[in-house]
């Protein structure tokens, strides 16, 4: 796993879900922690949230890359708690004995120690998969007085001041489909839809990005729908995406 293959949305939010998760556990006493005072609870639990979520987004990322998650919340949910919660339970075994009570816990609490990270696990990634990556990153043209899209400024010179269509990644590169064909760039999607930003447009899979006025025709079906775009070109539409973009007025 290469550090580019991080996304810096989906990690931001899963720390942010993580620490206020840990902030919850700390006030409630999770978990038969009120024995401790509240900020030696506040010194467990914040910290051992995020480390959670770290490895959780690497476990998401080494996933990512071998099963189409985006298509299968509840699998998303299963495997990624499966991922986590083994080596996650040892870390917590390990660290709280001497976090709360100042020596080691006894091997034998580690399967009840690995039920609770099971359940703690489960519910985060819910959270993650349903909640905070249910809906899609949308791009806008510009207003009056706001700069233009940065990403044209990339192409390679034979489709300067061409239409872009699309935007399809492809490993760690990205495939720019245009009215003057395509071609490849070095660029990670995720920071491509920051530069994308002043271009009518939507992510419509966890690995296209599609330009609203190039949609010619919809094909519905089994819960999910495939764009046509000028050109003949077939763009997929999550999933978990296509009720915000029907609501936004793609179909």
């Amino acid at each position: 796993m290469r550090l580019g293959d991080w996304k810096p949305r989906e990690f931001g939010r899963g720390l942010v879900v993580a620490g206020l998760g840990g902030v919850v556990l700390a006030i409630t006493g999770a978990f038969e922690t009120y024995r401790a005072p509240l900020d030696v609870r506040f010194a467990y639990w914040v910290p051992m949230m995020i480390l959670g979520g770290v490895w959780g987004h690497a476990c998401s990322v080494l996933l990512d890359r071998f099963v189409a998650l985006d298509e299968k919340p509840w699998l998303n949910v299963g495997l990624l708690t499966t991922a986590i919660s083994g080596p996650l339970a040892v870390a917590v075994w390990a660290f709280t004995g001497p976090a709360l009570n100042g020596r080691w816990m006894p091997l034998s609490l580690l399967p009840t120690i690995s039920g609770y990270v099971v359940l703690v696990t489960a519910v985060i990634c819910a959270i993650n998969v349903f909640v905070t990556r249910a809906r899609p990153i949308q791009t806008h043209a510009p207003a009056v007085g706001q700069a233009r899209a940065r990403f044209p400024d990339r192409l390679p010179i034979k489709l300067r001041g061409a239409a872009i269509r699309a935007v399809q990644s492809e490993d760690h590169y990205l495939r720019v489909h245009t009215d003057r064909g395509s071609d490849l760039i070095l660029m990670r999607l995720s920071d491509a839809l920051d530069e994308l930003e002043g271009l009518e447009g939507a992510q419509t899979h966890r690995s296209w990005w599609v330009a609203k006025d190039a949609v010619r025709d919809v094909e519905r079906g089994d819960g999910r729908a495939l764009l046509t775009l000028d050109g003949g070109l077939v763009a997929p539409v999550s999933r978990r995406y296509a009720r915000a973009l029907r609501d936004a007025g793609w179909y």
